[in-house]
């Protein structure tokens, strides 16, 4: 028995050393990484004030050194809370750029800030300091750009790659394998399918994804050897004794494990983590645009909207013109929908009918609809009708993306048809969506229009970034003529 414990002993000597190994390399890399990352911005923060100063014809780079070291020691703290340099697997490149953008904007405006307020003299002239605050966005982005192609060179070469297991041979193992293996720039190598039931049991696995290499026991001594790094258990809620034994057993080893929820079960919008004086919650309907991301919607909506304004101002008034010239009545026509919330608002539009149906009862507009003023059907297939809805978002009660508000009788009519029409509601209405610019335009005839309108919508709200905000935005441009469903 002694020789049987000192065998034992050596026997889990040798996998902590090998895993302790294999781990602490990859750890180190990803600290090179973290840190190659902190100095490629560094780098492109210097070369943005010599190339502006430079193009400013300016000789005095000594005299900003100040500024550019009290710059880069505040874009590092503002990084540590926009989460510029949190694990690149599984942060898509856009998501990089954006928050190193938005860490540059705020310290450039910090800088000044504590500038003016503590009345220092800075030698910046105009034209240098905008040319620092455009170019530098442009250099870190690129340097962003630069690195994770390499990455997804090395990890193309079996470079850096985390072993993975899965636990659970059920349908979200399987999509989560799936999506493992659709993303190699995760650098994620799916080591196999972990289950202690019978084959007989299991559900069928796609030849590509592998198999199911063994049980439990077979789980927790691969990764006691540091072959798997990340361990993702799919058991459902329900099979909570499951989970626990689970947990237990990985216990005795180091690696890291997490568990992907069934949420699969509900229709889950835009869900986040939480937690009320430390304990946990997850939320199952969210408004997306929380905290930083409903400030950057919000600004990009007054910027957008006063441009947007500023440049259609006199087609406005002509428009204005020619509906108070072609029929009686008044120019704009305004309804009550809904907006955030479900609270209701007045939209704006330019009257294209001849009626201004606001009431229990609102018949939809149709096509060669004789309520239509002579201007009406050309404004109304042109969208122009819907440009006094730019006041609705400079003064905040719609956006310039999200989903379009319905009349408030129809929004009654269709929350009892539908299931969760109403969470459409959980973002600000839109002038333009993800609905409008894959066609589902116009006259809601059929229920099966409306469902696929309210699915589009919640798509959206789901997967919202700017970057989607400015795709369906850039989108709408091209659907504005010749949509068969405007009318």
């Amino acid at each position: 028995m002694p020789g049987s414990n000192f065998n034992s002993a050596c026997t889990r000597s040798s996998w902590q050393v090998t895993m302790t190994d294999r781990l602490r390399n990859i750890q180190y890399k990803s600290t090179m990484l973290d840190g190659l990352y902190r100095v490629a911005d560094a780098v492109a923060i210097i070369l943005g004030m010599v190339l502006a100063v430079w193009g400013a014809g300016e000789t005095t780079l000594p005299d900003h050194r100040l500024a550019v070291a009290a710059v880069l020691a505040i874009y590092f703290v503002i990084a540590e809370f926009t989460g510029v340099y949190r694990n690149w697997r599984g942060v898509s490149t856009e998501r990089e750029v954006f928050c190193g953008t938005l860490t540059w904007a705020i310290s450039l405006f910090a800088l000044f800030f504590l500038a003016t307020l503590s009345h220092f003299d800075h030698p910046f002239n105009r034209y240098t300091l905008i040319s620092w605050f455009l170019i530098t966005p442009l250099l870190l982005a690129t340097s962003r750009i630069v690195i994770r192609t390499v990455l997804r060179w090395m990890l193309a070469c079996g470079m850096n790659q985390l072993g993975v297991a899965i636990v659970g041979v059920n349908e979200l193992g399987i999509q989560l394998a799936q999506n493992i293996l659709d993303t190699p720039a995760l650098g994620m190598r799916l080591s196999g399918f972990y289950d202690d039931r019978p084959s007989s049991r299991l559900p069928e696995i796609p030849e590509k994804l592998g198999t199911c290499v063994g049980n439990l026991h077979d789980l927790v001594e691969a990764a006691r050897r540091g072959e798997i790094h990340r361990i993702y258990i799919t058991f459902p809620m329900r099979a909570e004794t499951r989970i626990r034994s689970v947990l237990h057993h990985l216990g005795d080893t180091t690696a890291s494990v997490y568990i992907v929820p069934d949420f699969f079960v509900f229709e889950i919008l835009h869900s986040r983590w939480s937690d009320i004086r430390g304990l946990p919650v997850v939320s199952v309907y969210e408004n997306p645009l929380l905290g930083v991301d409903g400030i950057l919607k919000r600004a990009s909506d007054i910027v957008l909207s006063s441009l947007a304004l500023l440049i259609l101002s006199v087609p406005m008034m002509l428009v204005a013109i020619a509906v108070k010239l072609t029929s009686p009545g008044p120019i704009f026509f305004k309804q009550r929908r809904y907006g955030l919330d479900g609270q209701e608002i007045l939209v704006w539009k330019f009257r294209s009918m001849t009626v201004c149906e606001d009431g229990a009862k609102v018949t939809q507009a149709k096509k060669n609809d004789s309520r239509l003023t002579p201007i009406g059907g050309f404004i109304r297939k042109t969208s122009i009708d819907e440009l006094p809805q730019l006041f609705n978002v400079f003064v905040g009660s719609m956006s310039m993306v999200g989903p379009r508000p319905h009349a408030s009788a129809h929004n009654e009519q269709y929350r009892k048809l539908i299931q969760n029409y109403m969470l459409r509601h959980k973002v600000k209405p839109g002038i333009t969506g993800l609905a409008q610019v894959r066609g589902w335009r116009g006259e809601t005839d059929t229920m099966e229009k409306m469902e696929r309108r309210v699915q589009c919508d919640h798509e959206y709200i789901r997967n919202w970034s700017i970057w989607l905000d400015l795709r369906i935005l850039f989108k709408t441009v091209f659907v504005l003529f010749g949509d068969k469903n405007a009318y």
